[in-house]
């Protein structure tokens, strides 16, 4: 193991799963808003994947946004793009569990319609200037 899967793994043996989200784009707040309304354990923390949490627990990024995929850290390990996804709705269980058995579907066809709509986020769902400023309500949740 290098030293990075080692912080990981620490990570994740200690603390509770995090989303990781383009903190700008549109669709990705909307999905944070969601699983925040669906979530009322309080189970996720979530993180802009501009910020520091995920220079320190993801892989590098690609320089391009566009490339950028949503990622989930749990004590399972890292999931990208339609597996991210899928084991958020998994792990939230109840009638969202059913969501998860996309992962049924061929990982290949998963990833290319999660990969045209990313590619796709800031023109069909917009923008922010800035990352995502959380209430105060929901301060507790988000890592930097």
């Amino acid at each position: 193991m290098n030293s990075e899967t080692d912080k990981t793994v620490d990570y994740v043996a200690h603390n509770p799963p995090i989303i990781f989200f383009d903190g700008v784009c549109g669709l990705c707040n909307r999905f944070v808003d969601l699983i925040l309304r669906i979530d009322a354990k309080g189970v996720f923390k979530f993180a802009p994947i501009q910020g520091e949490t995920a220079k320190q627990l993801l892989p590098p990024l690609s320089e391009a946004p566009q490339e950028w995929s949503m990622f989930y850290l749990d004590e399972r390990g890292i999931y990208e793009r339609s597996a991210a996804f899928l084991e958020v709705y998994r792990r939230l269980g109840g009638a969202w569990w059913f969501l998860s058995l996309l992962r049924l579907l061929p990982r290949g066809a998963r990833d290319f319609v999660y990969r045209t709509v990313a590619q796709n986020r800031y023109r069909w769902f917009g923008q922010r200037d800035t990352c995502r400023i959380p209430s105060p309500e929901e301060q507790y949740r988000f890592l930097p």
